[in-house]
C-alpha cells in the first residue's frame, strides 16, 4: 500500500520534465512573458516566459488520460475548479488584471468545489450539538471554505518571489500530504498529492534548476488552489478529529505565514496589500545579509520543519494537539512581528 503513490508521483514528474521545454516555446510564442521593470519588484535581468501554468495543467490533463480510473466526482471538482484557476490566472499573465477579475475567478472555482460537496464540515459539530442551527453550520462551513480556497491560492502566488519557492513549497506539502493521507487510509488523495508532488517537482526544475521560466499567476495560484483542496478533502478517520484538523494548517503554515507578514507589513504602512513590493519573507532575509540560495533554503527548512510537526501532532492526546498548535502558533506570531521590524530592499 505505501508503494501506491509511487506510479502517479514518478510518470508526473518525468511528464512535467518533458513538457517543460514545449510550454516554454508556447508561452514565448503567445508572448506571455514577465517583462523586467513591469513593477517594482520585477528585477530580473531579461523578459522570461510564464509557462509554470502551461506546463501544470497539461501534466495534470495526461495523468486524467492515463490513470482515468483515480477520478471521482470531488476529484473532478477539483480538476475543474484548477482548469478555471489557471485559466483566470493566465488571462492575468497575458494582460494584467486587477484584483476584482483575480477574485471572481476564485470563487467561481471554490462554488465549482462546494457544489460538489467538496468543502469543510466541521461547524455542523456545533450544530449537532444544539448551539447553532444546521442552516448556520452550513453558512459558515461555506464561508470557511471560501476563505481557505482564496487565502491559500492567493498565499502561493503571494510568495513566488523567487526561483523556485512556490514549486519547492509545492514539493514539501503535497509530499506531506501524501504521507499523511496514505497513512490515513486515503488512497484517492494519496494518488493525487503525488501527482502534485511530482509536477512541483519538474516545476521546481524548469524554474530553479534550468531557469527557463516564472511559475506566473497561472502557476502558483494553482498549485495554492490544489493544496488547498488537499488540505479539505484530507480527512483521517482514524485519527482524532479534535486534533487532525490542525494538519492541514500547520503543512501550509510557511504559505499562510508569509501572506500574513506581508498584509500586516503593509496595512501599517498605508501601502496597498495587492500591489507587488519587495517585502515578502524572502526579500527581508535577503536584506539581513543572507544570500538568494540560503534564503530559499531557509524559506524550504522551515517548511519542512513545520510539515514534520504537523505529523507528529496526530499522535498526541487532542489537548496536547491543541496545546502544541497553539505554541506553535504564538511563536509565529513572535517571527513574524520581529520580521515585520526588519528592512526589506526598498527601504
Amino acid at each position: 500500500m505505501m508503494g501506491q503513490p509511487i506510479l502517479p508521483l514518478i510518470f508526473s514528474a518525468l511528464t512535467s520534465l518533458i513538457l517543460g521545454y514545449p510550454a516554454y516555446l508556447l508561452a514565448t510564442r503567445l508572448n506571455i512573458m514577465d517583462v523586467p521593470g513591469s513593477a517594482p519588484h520585477k528585477i530580473h535581468a531579461r523578459p522570461t516566459p510564464l509557462a509554470g501554468g502551461l506546463l501544470l495543467i497539461s501534466t495534470l490533463l495526461a495523468v486524467t488520460f492515463v490513470f482515468p480510473r483515480w477520478l471521482n466526482s470531488e476529484i473532478k471538482a477539483v480538476l475543474a475548479g484548477a482548469v478555471v484557476i489557471f485559466a483566470f490566472g493566465l488571462w492575468d499573465d497575458k494582460k494584467g488584471l486587477s484584483a476584482a477579475p483575480k477574485l471572481l475567478g476564485q470563487v467561481t472555482a471554490s462554488i465549482i468545489l462546494i457544489a460538489a460537496g467538496v468543502q469543510v464540515y466541521f461547524m455542523t459539530i456545533f450544530s449537532t450539538a444544539g448551539y447553532i442551527t444546521p442552516a448556520l453550520a452550513q453558512i459558515l462551513n461555506i464561508l470557511i471554505t471560501l476563505f481557505w480556497i482564496i487565502g491559500i491560492t492567493n498565499a502561493l502566488n503571494m510568495i513566488d518571489s523567487m526561483d523556485g519557492i512556490a514549486a519547492g513549497l509545492g514539493v514539501i506539502a503535497s509530499a506531506f500530504f501524501m504521507g499523511a493521507s496514505q497513512f490515513a487510509g486515503q488512497p484517492q488523495i494519496a494518488f493525487w498529492s503525488a501527482v502534485l508532488c511530482g509536477i512541483s517537482l519538474g516545476l521546481y526544475f524548469w524554474n530553479k534548476t534550468a531557469a527557463k521560466f516564472f511559475l506566473g499567476d497561472s502557476g502558483a495560484q494553482t498549485i495554492g488552489f490544489l493544496l488547498a483542496c488537499l488540505g479539505i478533502l484530507y480527512n483521517p478517520l482514524d485519527r482524532n478529529p479534535e486534533s487532525s484538523w490542525i494538519v492541514p494548517i500547520m503543512l501550509l503554515g510557511v504559505p499562510i505565514f508569509d501572506t500574513s507578514l506581508v498584509v500586516l507589513s503593509r496595512i501599517r504602512r498605508k501601502q496597498p496589500v495587492r500591489t507587488g513590493r519587495r517585502d515578502h519573507t524572502y526579500h527581508r532575509l535577503i536584506a539581513m545579509g543572507f544570500s538568494p540560495h540560503l534564503a530559499v533554503f531557509t524559506v524550504h527548512a522551515a517548511a519542512l520543519t513545520v510539515g514534520g510537526l504537523a505529523l507528529w501532532s496526530l499522535y498526541l492526546p487532542p489537548f496536547l494537539a491543541l496545546t502544541f498548535f497553539l505554541l506553535a502558533l504564538f511563536s509565529g506570531l513572535i517571527i513574524l512581528l520581529w520580521l515585520e521590524k526588519k528592512p526589506t530592499p526598498e527601504t
